[in-house]
């Protein structure tokens, strides 16, 4: 039996559905806000944590006694290499005739470098320290091509052509040295060009002229010896001064070049770097050995032994000529010092001796440098230098310096041998000085940078597990509304027709059947 209700006409779907739609929107509204909450939050609090780590290392990372880089800063634990190449001249008689060398590269020689800072004293009330860089060479033959007391290198005479170029131009002067004995090649041992041998033609004139050194070697008293006095900042006071070289030998500035840009002392000695280092910055490094400061840019990151690090490479524009680069205009004390890209004349810094330094095989420079020489073929990988810092601590995570020694060859002027001789920067012999942090020194960086992400980020992680717990929360929610819903949905009833019908006081019929009924 069914019972017709005459009821009012309110619409009963919207009972129902509207109330779901302002609570569903709500509840996503408060959602979204939790979240960008949470995560503006977790930010600021990372950042603070960031800046907080940040200004440790700042306090940290500085030469003070008790510092943490303070001890291998005077005693570097890594193991350096210096390995030696020489160029053997194969067509001696040909050259002197006016051919092109030929030339074969032999080696390496290789040495153990050990280096300490001797003398250390802070001064300036402590805002800056004061040092010696003692260097001390041990030859590993199990590293080597060769014996460097045996093996014999033909090469320049470069003895002869310093007195050569010192007396040209004065003819009494060339007569006595021509009469002397002067020789354009010479043959000699490794060990010899290396660490000094006793010259004929200087032992002859530095019996008029006493100043005169006898024995000439390219690394001759640079075993156990140093460059001189060194003052660094200690990084107390601003973090971007720590390492950077003050003065040398009590000096600010150079003297042997032509302009204050050229003369300037910058960077520091390629043996500290400050920490927090960014990729947009150009790292300058003061090297007596160029008598000069060179700078690198940032190439890629690396990793070594698992340190990430950025990798610092000098350009081409270091050693660009002046039209290329006029900031290196100041490098040419005259314009016949001026060679063109890729090299650089050291002469005023080594006592006149006609020098030339470049990079291995002439890499960076002009084509026509490599091509003057059959031997040369510059390569990236085996030439290039590089420094690779960890950004974080400012560490020498891995460090190759490469570069070469050349002489200027030419005619001169009343000395008969040198009359058909081309002009050719020739290569006598390029070095390359490697380092790669040890295993003891790896885990020590490794441990520190751990710490460092782990107290930066942790906020994020409570960020992190905040929107887990917050996801589920909403989750929850949800599921409870629906079941709410599905209960308040379970009432039973069936209308009396498909549509509606409507008696004259606007009111609407609803069938209401019994349950008893239903199953009927």
């Amino acid at each position: 039996m069914t019972t017709i209700l005459h009821l009012p006409s309110p619409p009963p779907r919207l009972c129902v559905a509207a109330p779901r739609r302002v609570c569903d929107g709500a509840g996503g509204d408060v959602g979204t806000r939790c979240f960008l909450l949470l995560v503006g939050i977790g930010f600021f609090v990372a950042q603070t944590f960031r800046n907080i780590m940040h200004n440790r290392l700042k306090k940290e990372i500085v030469l003070v006694e008790g510092s943490r880089v303070f001890e291998s800063w005077k005693n570097p634990p890594p193991p350096v290499y210096m390995e030696y190449f020489f160029f053997n001249i194969t067509n001696v008689d040909e050259v002197l005739l006016g051919a092109k060398p030929k030339v074969q590269q032999v080696g390496p020689y290789t040495y153990r470098e050990y280096r300490y800072k001797d003398n250390v004293s802070m001064v300036e009330n402590g805002t800056m320290v004061s040092a010696y860089n003692t260097k001390s060479f041990v030859f590993l033959r199990e590293k080597s091509v060769g014996d460097p007391a045996v093996d014999i290198i033909t090469t320049v005479n470069i003895p002869g052509w310093a007195v050569m170029n010192k007396v040209k131009g004065n003819f009494f002067k060339s007569l006595m040295v021509n009469a002397m004995g002067v020789e354009v090649f010479t043959n000699r041992t490794v060990q010899g060009l290396l660490w000094g041998y006793e010259d004929a033609l200087l032992t002859k004139v530095s019996a008029s002229q006493p100043d005169v050194e006898t024995t000439f070697g390219l690394m001759y008293k640079k075993n156990g010896s140093n460059d001189g006095e060194f003052v660094y900042h200690t990084g107390v006071n601003d973090y971007m001064d720590y390492g950077r070289v003050e003065t040398w030998k009590g000096e600010s500035q150079l003297t042997f070049w032509k302009s204050d840009h050229s003369n300037s002392i910058n960077g520091s000695d390629g043996s500290a770097f400050h920490p927090l280092l960014d990729k947009k910055e150009r790292i300058y490094i003061f090297t007596p050995d160029l008598c000069r400061t060179i700078y690198m840019d940032f190439e890629k990151d690396v990793k070594v032994k698992g340190i990430p690090a950025y990798r610092f490479t000098p350009p081409r524009s270091v050693l660009a000529s002046k039209v290329e680069n006029p900031d290196n205009a100041g490098f040419c004390v005259t314009p016949q010092e001026c060679l063109g890209t890729g090299l650089l004349k050291v002469s005023p810094c080594r006592k006149g001796a006609p020098v030339v330094a470049s990079f291995p095989h002439f890499y960076l420079g002009e084509d026509k440098f490599a091509e003057a020489i059959d031997g040369m073929s510059p390569q990236r990988e085996h030439h290039q230098t590089f420094l690779d810092l960890n950004p974080t601590t400012g560490i020498i995570v891995r460090a190759n310096k490469r570069a070469q020694i050349n002489i200027l060859l030419q005619r001169i002027t009343g000395f008969p041998k040198t009359k058909n001789l081309k002009e050719t920067i020739f290569p006598v012999m390029f070095l390359n000085e490697s380092v790669e942090i040890d295993d003891n020194s790896a885990a020590r960086v490794q441990k520190l940078l751990l710490i460092s992400n782990l107290v930066s980020n942790f906020p994020l992680f409570i960020v992190g597990l905040g929107v887990i717990m917050l996801l589920i929360l909403i989750v929850l929610l949800v599921k409870a509304r629906r079941q709410k819903t599905s209960a308040e949905d379970d009432t039973s009833y069936s209308p009396v027709s498909n549509k509606d019908k409507d008696d004259p006081q606007n009111g609407a019929y609803i069938g209401l059947t019994s349950k008893s009924e239903q199953q009927a």
